[in-house]
């Protein structure tokens, strides 16, 4: 018999046994669906978020203190925190940095600011962020409506105001171009509107629109501390010149911290790409422990499938006797009932990768990203489906080789 065949018969014995075989096929694509659906989950994840930070730019980096970012694995030792970047550094830096590239230097005022326009006000969870005239380029950000700051109004920390689509929706009523030149209030500070943000969606905790920019002296005024941390990204023209443009802005950033040479660097150059890179590096535990589900719940599927393999070789004795006696071999009948066990593993694996993918679907368009087809993950899928099928096959597939002919021709 051809492959074809033996499909054909496996699938005539799955109809024969339909309710015991249904049972065994829900057990694996409950396996499977684990398997697929977690892994393609996290991927989504992961590719949600590395869309958002290409849209900030894929030639940028960020200059912060040492250890002050996220970090990855560093062998259980914690390097030595940096002195935070004062304003006159910052300032500094921006002034000194000779490179063909756009400098931005930001600070963080507030996440619990409250905006406020006549009688509606938003929750105080509004983040306030005092920004340059760069700090938009540098970061992706579009401006919808109205303009950016002038390097005037980021210099004489003027009480203007860009804000974000949320705040819009908020205490506009969805209307931003009635946002232009109206006055908000930011706790009891007025600004006047100039510009309204593109909206960004949000990523995984932080909502990029619920967000108000003010000019970096004037939030400088009311939020600036001895220990406020100020933020230099830089930008480089060309995605190519990115690395040249690091190793300038060490050398620069070296010299404005005063480090003397063989002094270690106090500061850390953190690219859009590190997080990414430190996220994939932490959810490798998170794929292990998918993966583990899926083989747990796929290793009582494979005892299941191994006992109804076995009821059926029982069941067929005399089948097989009449096989064996109109010339089926012992090899003949191994890959009919090797096939029938991976047929009914395969059936089980197309509906959980079928569902595993609804449920990467499901949160990719809850973290806003695009919908991606997970191929490895469906590889993956079908190999252990192929896997569980021969191994859970092969005990009821000897064992019914080996049956002797008048033996089972006898069987009643």
């Amino acid at each position: 018999m051809n492959v074809s065949e033996n499909i054909i018969i496996a699938l005539r014995s799955v109809r024969s046994n339909l309710l015991r075989a249904i049972l065994t096929i829900l057990i694996i694509a409950f396996g499977i669906m684990a398997l697929v659906g977690i892994l393609t989950a996290i991927d989504a994840a992961i590719f949600s978020l590395q869309d958002n930070f290409i849209r900030m730019g894929a030639n940028s980096f960020e200059i912060s203190p040492a250890d002050e970012g996220a970090s990855g694995n560093r062998n259980g030792k914690k390097s030595k925190r940096g002195e935070v970047i004062t304003f006159k550094q910052a300032m500094k830096f921006k002034e000194k940095y000779n490179f063909p590239a756009l400098v931005s230097v930001n600070v963080f005022g507030t996440s619990l600011a409250t905006a406020k326009y006549k009688d509606e006000k938003t929750n105080p969870n509004v983040r306030f962020r005092g920004i340059d005239e760069n700090y938009m380029a540098v970061k992706g950000y579009e401006i919808d409506y109205g303009r950016n700051f002038s390097t005037n109004e980021v210099s004489s920390g003027s009480h203007k105001a860009i804000i974000g689509m949320d705040i819009v929706n908020m205490i506009f009523d969805k209307k931003p171009e009635k946002a232009l030149g109206e006055t908000i209030s930011v706790g009891n500070i007025k600004y006047k509107v100039i510009g309204v943000l593109k909206s960004k969606g949000a990523t995984l905790n932080s909502n990029e629109d619920r967000i108000i920019f003010a000019p970096l002296l004037n939030v400088k005024r009311y939020y600036g501390t001895r220990r406020r941390n100020y933020n230099v990204s830089v930008a480089a023209f060309k995605p190519e010149d990115l690395e040249a443009s690091e190793a300038v802005a060490i050398g620069t950033f070296r010299q404005v911290r005063n480090l003397k040479i063989g002094q270690e660097n106090d500061f850390e150059i953190f690219k859009s790409d590190s997080f990414i890179s430190i996220l994939k590096e932490n959810t490798v535990k998170f794929r292990f422990a998918a993966i583990a589900i899926g083989l747990i719940t796929l290793l009582g599927a494979a005892i299941g499938l191994m006992n109804i393999m076995l009821v059926s070789v029982t069941e067929r004795t005399k089948e097989i006797g009449i096989r064996k006696a109109v010339g089926a071999t012992r090899n003949n009948v191994l890959i009919q009932f090797l096939t029938e066990a991976v047929v009914i593993c395969q059936l089980g694996g197309l509906i959980g990768i079928f569902f595993g993918i609804l449920i990467g679907l499901l949160v990719a368009k809850l973290m806003g990203g695009s919908f991606f087809i997970p191929w490895a993950w469906i590889t993956l899928g079908i190999s252990v489906c192929m896997i569980v099928g021969l191994i859970s096959g092969l005990y009821p597939a000897l064992k019914a080789s080996r049956l002797d002919p008048i033996e089972s021709l006898r069987y009643e």
